[in-house]
């Protein structure tokens, strides 16, 4: 199990009753990671919220709702009162980018990797970015850095990597997966499982100790470091198979991974087949 981050920690439980929430309220934790960076859990992924003199930095606005949006909204207070200047979404999925037309509407900027909007524009194109980037980008407030980084392609093809500098944190989106559901590549968002390993060595060359995934509780390099290399073995075991022939309909069939403790989902066999083969 990954280990707990050493430190104070500062739980708080949110719970708002809306009327008619045939899936009722949702219950928000928040854990204090460094001085100034907090992590809020639950309703989607994982929140980041990094405190400046003049404002606050947000990474990812959880699963689109009222409810969700007004539970982080209360559980943001709870940190500072002081105004979310910057939203940085690290993914388009829903979970990450769910509640970014309020945010707009509240007034805050949306910082995000140039194709994320890409992806974005085909379900939700009321939240589009307003600042995108291309490799890397630089968000400053009040002496603050927050650097985004594009290592690669992973879990889709417009993930931001979000490093706190200072604080030697960096948070990873969904490109580390707990077990439970296991890695995905979201080819039609432009995922990629063979170039995986190569973006997670990116990350590790940065100078951090502490990572955040989109979900689960805050991870050390190691295991950073441990998913990665688990991440290669899959897609060199899936290399194997398909020089031995295997068929794409049996090739996740055939794959073991009993030994890395999770299955990888991957909803478009023929992409991620072609690939590999193309690779070979």
């Amino acid at each position: 199990m990954p280990r707990m981050i050493a430190g104070v920690l500062l739980i708080i439980t949110v719970a708002l009753a809306q009327p008619n929430a045939p899936a009722g309220p949702p219950s928000l934790t928040t854990q204090q990671i460094r001085p100034g960076l907090f992590m809020i859990a639950g309703a989607g992924a994982n929140t980041e919220v990094r405190v400046t003199a003049e404002g606050l930095i947000v990474v990812d606005g959880k699963l689109a709702s009222d409810q969700n949006y007004a539970a982080l909204m209360e559980q943001i207070k709870t940190i500072s009162a002081l105004p979310i200047k910057f939203l940085i979404v690290t993914q388009y999925h829903p979970d990450h980018a769910g509640n970014n037309d309020k945010f707009l509407a509240a007034g805050v900027q949306i910082v995000a990797q140039e194709n994320l909007n890409k992806y974005l524009a085909k379900t939700s194109p009321k939240g589009l970015a307003t600042i995108t980037y291309d490799h890397d980008y630089t968000v400053k407030l009040a002496g603050v850095e927050v650097r985004l980084l594009h290592a690669g392609k992973a879990h889709t093809g417009g993930d931001s990597m979000v490093y706190f500098p200072d604080l030697k944190v960096v948070a990873v989106s969904d490109d580390v997966t707990p077990p439970m559901p296991g890695p995905l590549a979201d080819y039609a968002g432009g995922g990629s499982f063979l170039e995986w390993p190569q973006t997670l060595d990116n990350v590790l060359k940065l100078d951090f100790d502490t990572a955040i995934a989109g979900n689960g509780p805050p991870l050390s390099k190691a295991e950073v470091r441990a998913f990665r290399d688990q991440i290669a073995a899959f897609v060199n075991r899936s290399q194997e198979a398909i020089r031995k022939g295997i068929p794409k309909d049996l090739l996740m069939s055939q794959v073991k991974t009993d030994d890395l403790g999770w299955k990888a989902r991957v909803p478009n066999v023929d992409a991620f087949y072609d690939e590999l083969s193309r690779s070979k």
